[in-house]
C-alpha cells in the first residue's frame, strides 16, 4: 500500500520536527508546548490511521460486509 509508504514518512519527518523543538533552547518550556502539542496530536492521528491501514490490509472484509475497525480499535 503506498499510503502506508507515506504515512510512515510522514511520522518520520514528524519525529524530526519535533526533535528540533526539544533540542531548541532558545524557546521556553512553555512555548515548546504550544508548539509541540499539535505536532503530537497530528502524530497520534497518523499511528491510528496506520495502524487502521495495517489491520484492513492483512483482514480484508469480505464482500458487503462492515470493515470491523470499530471491533479491533482499542480507543482510549
Amino acid at each position: 500500500m503506498k499510503s502506508l509508504d507515506y504515512i510512515e514518512k510522514a511520522l518520520k519527518e514528524l519525529d524530526k520536527e519535533v526533535e528540533k523543538v526539544v533540542m531548541d533552547f532558545s524557546l521556553s518550556l512553555k512555548e515548546k508546548d504550544n508548539i509541540m502539542l499539535p505536532l503530537l496530536l497530528e502524530k497520534k492521528i497518523l499511528k491510528q490511521t496506520k495502524e487502521d491501514l495495517e489491520y484492513l490490509r492483512d483482514n480484508p472484509p469480505a464482500k458487503d460486509q462492515p470493515c470491523g475497525i470499530s471491533k479491533y480499535r482499542d480507543d482510549k
